[in-house]
């Protein structure tokens, strides 16, 4: 398939914006730094300010390189755009081939989340938490253009809803849920050395459905080439502890991020 400018160079003309802007964003500059620091993974403050403006960037890259890709990637094609070479056999299989048993993605705002849930759609039916947009043309705008393509939006602030436990169940689903946000309410737990508090909803789902757990990230390698991220998958059983259970899965999700650090949002306030 032949490109066109933009979708070509959608990834660079997001980088290059986030460049444009990164000066005047003191306070998320000085966020990112202190967490790269604080997490351990650079050791000295300029190693820790380089990842932080890649991470940036990459942030803003995806999400321009995102806008295009179901003009890219169609039920055709949609595997040459996926490398799941070192990945985990059984995670492929679950997640790519075996489209009768639902399940759950257990993310973080990690490598290419939203052009991540596009791809997968096509593989299974695709169900997301996420924010919908308060500005209407905006959301009007994301759902003529397919923005997240054929994907069923839930919307994070109304929670689970008996039409959407039911909806993932009898479609077979995976269920995407992004498990670095900061949870008021949650489970006080440990991520990347510190605390933070933690939803324990995918735990919580998982044991009380009997379903399994796929874990961990897809990240950019090149123009609309995305890599697989992740080990095996997870089963809890009945007896298992709830906070056990979503330790485990935070230790995952640190595992796939400090693999590809620069690709991780590192400006938000996930500790507090």
């Amino acid at each position: 398939m032949k490109l066109t400018f933009f979708q070509r160079h959608a990834y660079s003309i997001g980088c290059a914006i986030a460049s444009a802007v990164w000066p005047f964003m003191p306070s998320r500059r000085r966020l990112s730094v202190d967490n790269i620091l604080k997490a351990g993974v650079a050791s000295d403050e300029k190693e820790a300010r380089r990842i932080a403006k890649k991470a940036w960037r990459h942030i803003a890259g995806h999400i321009a390189e995102a806008l295009f890709v179901p003009g890219v990637v169609n039920a055709e094609n949609w595997r040459e755009h996926l490398v799941v070479e070192g990945a985990s056999e059984k995670a492929v299989k679950l997640l790519l081939d075996t489209p009768g048993r639902p399940i759950l993605l257990v993310s973080a705002h990690h490598g290419v989340w939203e052009a991540a849930t596009n791809l997968l759609s096509f593989a299974r039916p695709m169900i997301a938490i996420a924010r919908v947009l308060n500005n209407k043309f905006a959301a009007n705008w994301m759902k003529k253009h397919h923005f997240r393509g054929p994907v069923t939006i839930i919307d994070k602030n109304h929670g689970f809803t008996t039409a959407a436990i039911k909806s993932w169940l009898s479609d077979n689903a995976a269920m995407t849920i992004l498990m670095d946000q900061h949870a008021s309410n949650g489970l006080k737990l440990r991520f990347f050395g510190r605390d933070a508090k933690t939803f324990p909803t995918a735990a919580r789902m998982a044991i009380k459905y009997s379903v399994p757990i796929v874990v961990g990230s897809f990240v950019r390698i090149a123009p609309y080439r995305y890599r697989l991220v992740g080990s095996d998958p997870v089963e809890f059983g009945p007896d298992d502890d709830i906070a056990a259970a979503t330790q485990l899965l935070n230790d995952r999700l640190e595992a796939a991020i400090r693999a590809y650090p620069e690709q991780y949002l590192w400006a938000h306030r996930r500790w507090r």
